[in-house]
């Protein structure tokens, strides 16, 4: 049998997350006729017929369903029921998913996206939402959705306010931060906000491209010269970076600092800029004067005829 609800002290049940919604002709390529599009439409309880709940289960989500406000005619929504995460490590949420069409309605791979009360991406995953059956029209069908770890993109998730999204298109998604965990605990919490914002303001990098961008270049004290770079992905798959040969120019021009990087399970999930700092050790940096006041840096394709 299946359990979806902790028990509260009060013992009533509530919606911890929000609701989003879509087009049912963006999402599915489907409408229903009607001649008043502000009409509201209320959705129905429906459980999926093979599975097994408590009647306690059951009451809680009939009464939360109750909670949901209207729909209006062609909308699809994910409505955040709560968010739990498992021994195994995993993010398990459950949400209604609800169908305001006069028609019945079946789901198919869709990419999912986590965001917080700001609409800040938390996670993204594709999933098969064909195992939630067919949803009758005009019904509400709650319905699990497991997250992993590396799905993704911060370590803490939020009990309240969070929503379930549906990513409707690669290129119109929101472009967003994504920081490695030495990061996320050694970076001060203005400082993020700086980046994200940052990041925020950027033109997000072209479908599918992967592209380089300099951040802050620093000449220390015993000769090492320190880069930090935002790595921007623009594909909606993630990457993992292995081997980086990076290449320096400063304000006139000149190469002054040139060398490979090795990087130890380095992602760059999709569609997210991930910052990282480059330490050029003293023998691989110009011996010349150099000038800071601008710069670039940017990797090196080898040679493939030498």
């Amino acid at each position: 049998m299946l359990s979806f609800f902790r028990k509260k002290g009060n013992g009533k049940p509530k919606m911890e997350g929000n609701e989003t919604t879509v087009s049912s002709e963006e999402l599915l390529n489907e409408t229903s006729e009607t001649d008043d599009t502000e009409q509201k439409v209320e959705t129905d309880l429906s459980i999926h017929p093979e599975w097994t709940i408590s009647k306690e289960d059951q009451y809680s989500f009939q009464f939360l369903n109750m909670e949901c406000p209207p729909l209006k005619p062609n909308q699809i929504s994910l409505s955040g029921i709560s968010l739990q995460e498992e021994k195994d490590g995993q993010y398990q949420v459950t949400a209604f998913i609800r169908n305001s069409l006069n028609k019945t309605i079946k789901l198919h791979e869709t990419t999912l996206v986590l965001l917080d009360s700001t609409d800040k991406v938390l996670g993204r995953k594709t999933m098969d939402l064909s195992q939630a059956g067919e949803i009758p029209g005009k019904s509400s069908r709650p319905w699990k959705f497991s997250f992993a770890g590396t799905d993704l993109f911060i370590t803490e998730l939020p009990n309240e306010g969070w929503k379930l999204a549906f990513q409707l298109k690669p290129s119109s998604r929101k472009h967003s931060l994504s920081l490695e965990n030495s990061w996320e605990q050694s970076l001060a919490e203005k400082d993020k906000v700086k980046l994200q914002e940052m990041v925020d303001n950027l033109t997000p990098p072209k479908p599918g491209e992967v592209n380089f961008m300099g951040l802050k270049a620093l000449r220390k004290e015993n000769g090492d010269l320190h880069v930090t770079m935002l790595i921007r992905n623009g594909s909606n798959k993630n990457i993992n970076l292995e081997q980086i040969p990076l290449q320096v120019e400063d304000a006139s021009g000149e190469t002054i600092a040139k060398g490979g990087f090795t990087l130890d399970k380095f992602e760059v999930k999709a569609n997210t800029s991930k910052p990282w700092t480059f330490i050029f050790p003293q023998e691989l940096v110009s011996d010349e004067e150099i000038d800071l006041s601008s710069w670039q840096a940017y990797p090196v394709q080898k040679n493939k005829n030498h």
